[in-house]
């Protein structure tokens, strides 16, 4: 019996089990962003962002103003501690606007439409107190929603994915090639900030598909075929390299059986997160939970949903939320064995 612990069955240690089912969404939920330790946002190709209460799967809010898909969210609360605390989120969509939302009323705060192409993904840059958004380019933005700077056309492909970094650097995933950003930082306004390509990483042999910060000191990618990159975040070395790094019949001493049935949805990496032991990857439709000093797999569900898993997002008290093609957005629990009851628990459907 294979050593990795199944997430929903009964386990020695780190079982998940399902607590929740939660439906609203008409069509695939493809990301999920955590506003605090009780509340959530959902969103995907209905193009309506829904705010939920973590704990008790309530829906709390229907947000409508995007009038095509999401393509990114990101939380967006004010990282000033002179300002009372909002809590807000920002998301794009294929209709080639950006909105901010109060998520205390529910109501858009502010709207950005100067786009000429969609906004592929969303980071807020904490240390300089700037957003940025990934496309056909990348640009930064005060908390206004001025425009600072953007570079100059990438690719067609364009950025995919965007993470922070120390020394006000970021990693941008564009198809295959990982691209190192750094910021210079102007201290009269929007005068004098300008972004500054470093170096670029070619490690991978398929497109990137997820970037996660695991700290200071580390990154890590994952692709389309299934590989994991652990990098350091100073220098951009490669640190440790896996592939099919979920298939728990593949030992380290035995060539890996070649499944011609295996196809790319069952491989791909769909999304990362990370605590400072672990990265929690959605694979195919399976979460699985990769420890980086173990350098394995420790536990997992392999059909966490019926379709894809989009996103994953942790939540306090040991607890993951997952959303997947399947248009449902699902609620797990890390639990001992001793504290799991005699009977099964019951899938909460709302």
């Amino acid at each position: 019996k294979s050593s990795v612990q199944t997430i929903g069955e009964e386990q020695i240690q780190n079982p998940y089990t399902e607590l929740l089912v939660l439906k609203g969404h008409q069509d695939i939920v493809r990301f999920l962003v955590q506003i605090d330790d009780c509340r959530f946002a959902s969103a995907g190709d209905d193009g309506i962002i829904f705010l939920w209460n973590a704990q008790t799967g309530e829906k709390l809010y229907e947000l409508h103003g995007h009038t095509h898909k999401i393509t990114a969210i990101a939380p967006f609360s004010s990282s000033d501690v002179t300002e009372e605390k909002t809590d807000l989120i920002i998301t794009a969509s294929a209709d080639r606007t950006v909105i901010v939302w109060d998520c205390a009323s529910g109501r858009q705060v502010q709207k950005v439409s100067c786009f000429h192409s969609t906004v592929k993904c969303l980071t807020v840059l904490q240390r300089l107190n700037v957003w940025l958004s990934g496309g056909s380019d990348l640009c930064v933005w005060n908390r206004k929603l001025d425009l600072l700077c953007k570079t100059s056309h990438l690719t067609d492909a364009g950025i995919s994915a965007l993470v922070e970094l120390p020394k006000n650097c970021v990693a941008a995933a564009v198809g295959k090639e990982l691209i190192i950003f750094r910021l210079s930082v102007s201290n009269n306004g929007s005068e004098g900030w300008n972004i500054l390509e470093v170096k670029r990483l070619v490690d991978h042999q398929d497109n990137i598909s997820s970037l996660v910060s695991v700290n200071d000191l580390t990154f890590v990618t994952g692709s389309h075929i299934g590989e994991l990159i652990v990098w350091d975040a100073l220098d951009w070395t490669k640190q440790a390299s896996e592939c099919n790094f979920w298939d728990s019949s593949v030992h380290p001493d035995v060539q890996p059986e070649i499944k011609l049935s295996q196809s790319p949805h069952e491989t791909s990496v769909q999304h990362l997160t990370s605590d400072e032991e672990c990265v929690f990857a959605a694979v195919g439709k399976g979460i699985y939970v990769y420890n980086l000093q173990m350098k394995r797999v420790i536990a997992c569900q392999r059909t966490a949903h019926d379709s894809s898993v989009l996103h994953i997002e942790k939540l306090p008290n040991r607890q993951l939320i997952s959303c997947s093609e399947d248009g449902s957005v699902r609620i797990w629990e890390l639990r001992e064995k001793q504290q799991l009851p005699a009977e099964p628990v019951p899938t909460g459907l709302l």
